[in-house]
């Protein structure tokens, strides 16, 4: 009887085990890149691709097909939504903080994000929409979120004095060790940051330091995004190189040989 329930005892606690072993393996981009090939992505998504690197991307941030997802100005293109909101509509969150109608700029925008949600409703039907403005900290229910990520927008927020108030509502939005996922354009270290903000890039320490100054921590630095062709000294800032070739025509085989930016990715934990 004794080495019954010892046995009994060993199988539960095995079975224990190994569910938590099997629900900590990491989500890898193998599992992520299924997703890209869907029907239902848009070609001008496709054809970015080998410059965003989205699989390697989403699993380097620990996105999981049950994670609450906060994807910050997602914007009317929906790059990352099209991969997120089909995934975890069955068992996560996807939310789309975006630039809302208060602000007459990005009306337009915000409309066309609206109306791919209500034209496609099998995609889409479970995404939550939230205003995300600087002054404003509520893109999310406090301490909800598994993930917030963003993309190329650090640049405008420091130059437009909002990040600050920016990182608070990610902070907020976060339960305690979720994961920030920054990636943005990344800048020259043999200049100022202020000598090249206006032309889009960030420096990464300046980013890191101040991403930590707002209570995060780093964890981990990828290089998946990085492109040693850009050397920052384009004409017209970033917005030389694709996809918005600035420049128009002009040298437009040159930046196309370059690819898009140089860009740091960056995985922050709220403690």
């Amino acid at each position: 009887m004794l080495s019954h329930m010892r046995l009994t005892c060993s199988l539960a606690l095995l079975v224990v085990f190994f569910t938590v072993q099997v629900k900590a393996q990491p989500i890898t981009a193998d599992t992520i890149k299924p997703l890209l090939s869907a029907s239902y992505r848009s070609p001008g998504n496709v054809a970015r691709d080998p410059y965003r690197h989205p699989a390697e991307t989403l699993a380097f941030f620990g996105i999981r097909p049950d994670s609450s997802v906060v994807e910050i100005l997602p914007g009317s293109g929906g790059y990352y939504m099209e991969i997120l909101a089909p995934w975890l509509k069955d068992k996560g969150l996807y939310i789309a903080a975006n630039r809302d109608g208060s602000q007459a700029q990005y009306q337009a925008d915000h409309g066309k994000l609206l109306q791919r949600l209500i034209k496609e409703p099998d995609l889409y039907g479970k995404v939550l929409v939230t205003p995300f403005r600087a002054d404003r900290h509520a893109i999310a229910p406090a301490g909800s979120a598994d993930v917030v990520i963003s993309f190329r927008n650090l640049h405008n927020w420091m130059e437009q004095g909002e990040l600050q108030e920016s990182l608070k509502a990610f902070y907020l939005a976060l339960k305690p060790g979720g994961i920030l996922g920054i990636v943005d354009h990344r800048g020259r270290t043999d200049q100022t940051q202020a000598e090249q903000i206006a032309s889009g890039y960030v420096r990464q320490d300046v980013a890191i330091a101040l991403i930590e100054q707002a209570g995060f921590r780093l964890q981990a630095v990828s290089e998946v995004n990085a492109n040693p062709k850009d050397s920052k000294d384009h004409p017209e800032g970033v917005w030389t190189l694709p996809p918005s070739y600035r420049l128009k025509d002009k040298d437009r085989e040159k930046y196309a040989a370059i690819g898009e930016s140089d860009r740091f990715t960056l995985r922050f934990v709220k403690p």
